[in-house]
């Protein structure tokens, strides 16, 4: 009986892990290779689900130019998600292909996973947690802080180049 009850208690204890930090991240880019985000310490960070059939996909040139101006500022981060209006259906590949032909992009990019929802990856999960906010629609952004502290959230309608984000880098 005794060993029943341990079992038991193990069993549906719940198991608690110590929260994790951004910089504990590891993911995979879109051309397949892995990225330890213990890379980004030292370094601002912007992160955004991105889509290429959105109406705000033109803010990908921005992004771009966000990166290329204030690259020793700020590294963009983008993760391609089909959360929002089915509005990204493509590939890794197509995605990568799209990017680069139609906004030249060279900013990072990562391979396409769930930003919102039961399946939502854990790298958005903590992005929830910590901040509070979630990503309801293509182009929300979170701005992190040398050390992985969250600075602020921006909805899908503040330009990245917006004085809002800009003046924190």
């Amino acid at each position: 009986m005794k060993y029943l009850l341990l079992t038991i208690l193990f069993i549906f204890v719940p198991k608690t892990t110590p929260p994790m930090k951004f910089h504990d991240f590891k993911m995979t880019a879109i051309d397949g290779s892995t990225i330890d985000f213990e890379s980004y310490k030292g370094k601002k960070v912007l992160l955004v689900n991105v889509a290429s059939e959105c109406g705000f996909t033109p803010q990908y040139e921005d992004l771009q130019n966000l990166h290329k101006e204030f690259g020793d500022k700020v590294v963009v981060l983008g993760f391609p998600a089909n959360n929002f209006g089915g509005q990204e259906p493509g590939t890794n590949l197509a995605i990568q292909k799209f990017c680069k032909a139609n906004y030249g992009v060279t900013f990072q990019m990562f391979e396409k996973i769930s930003v919102a929802g039961a399946k939502r990856h854990p790298l958005y999960e903590w992005l929830n947690t910590t901040s509070g906010k979630a990503p309801d629609w293509n182009f929300c952004k979170y701005l992190l802080d040398e050390n992985g502290q969250i600075l602020g959230f921006y909805p899908s309608a503040v330009n990245p180049l917006d004085e809002a984000i800009t003046s924190l880098l």
